[in-house]
């Protein structure tokens, strides 16, 4: 036999051996790159915008929030409130906001906060939700000092960001645990989420998150439904939505689904879908959110100045 025979044998056998023993490196590799993905979504590396008074909401040391103030308004402004994703387990105010919405929401005449919250395993996501609801709280009873106008907030959020205020934005049960109800919300925008339906994206959705899914969710088909904004969207709800995706299948499935039950429960809808396709996509809509270049920006500067107006 030729050395490279031998060569190729040893390798192959390597190859073959290596397959069995790293079976189990492969999955925690695996699901490194899981988490690592869902902490990537939408984060956006660079400095904090300057400008921003922090408040806490509660005694854990994510219940915090950064809030900047509208500039040259002339007597109480609209607010718009920003939840980051992660995937339920990562990221934060300080890494997943991006960097053009603290500039330009304020820009516009509205102040704008983003919001940290306790993440997955530490908390559940009922918990998470509950924190978006304490965090409006939290401006709302400061709302005086910061020239915030309470009766027109908006709830803005991205990927588990967009799962969290859609669910608040259909289970008034998070409202009303902070002494709030649908009332004292304006409107809300998803952005680019696909975990509308739970029990759907554990079924359909991309094989490489469905441990994140499983570690946010459960396996209790009872509980997923009920963290499903798509499922507790009867009515009421939060008066106005805006759903904003890219061309992510389970996106634009996950989005239509919503908009459809939002729309039976009462709810005024509009949707709107931008170039853009995979995690690069998903990541773009939120980092460049803002830029009065990004074509998203100007769909979302007409809503909201048609939902703040109309209160």
């Amino acid at each position: 036999m030729g050395k490279r025979y031998w060569i190729g044998m040893i390798a192959a056998t390597a190859l073959v051996a290596g397959s069995v023993a790293t079976s189990g490196a492969r999955e925690k590799i695996r699901d490194r790159v899981r988490d690592r993905m869902a902490e990537r979504m939408g984060a956006d590396e660079g400095p904090k915008v300057p400008g921003s008074e922090a408040i806490s909401y509660g005694s854990n040391a994510l219940q915090s929030l950064d809030v900047w103030r509208a500039k040259d308004a002339k007597g109480p402004a609209p607010l718009v409130v920003f939840v980051h994703g992660g995937g339920w387990q990562h990221g934060s105010k300080d890494n997943a906001t991006g960097r053009f919405k603290p500039v330009h929401y304020p820009g516009e005449g509205y102040a704008f906060a983003s919001i940290n919250y306790r993440l997955v395993p530490g908390a559940t996501v009922e918990q998470q939700a509950a924190d978006v609801a304490a965090a409006v709280r939290a401006l709302v009873d400061r709302a005086d000092g910061l020239g915030i106008d309470p009766r027109r907030i908006v709830l803005m959020g991205h990927s588990a960001g967009a799962h969290l205020v859609a669910l608040v934005g259909t289970d008034e049960r998070y409202l009303r645990g902070a002494g709030l109800s649908f009332a004292s919300i304006a409107g809300v925008i998803p952005i680019d989420g696909a975990a509308y339906d739970v029990p759907a994206q554990m079924k359909d959705g991309p094989a490489i998150m469905q441990a994140t899914y499983r570690q946010a969710f459960g396996a209790d088909p009872a509980r997923q439904r009920t963290l499903s904004p798509t499922l507790q969207a009867a009515a009421p709800n939060a008066p106005q939505f805006l759903l904003l995706h890219v061309h992510r299948p389970d996106g634009v499935r996950q989005a239509e689904a919503l908009g459809e039950a939002l729309t039976a429960g009462g709810s005024k809808v509009e949707r709107a879908s931008f170039p853009g396709e995979g995690l690069q996509g998903h990541a773009e809509i939120n980092r460049r959110l803002g830029d009065p270049a990004y074509a998203p920006t100007a769909t979302v500067d007409a809503w909201l100045k048609r939902v703040f107006s109309a209160r």
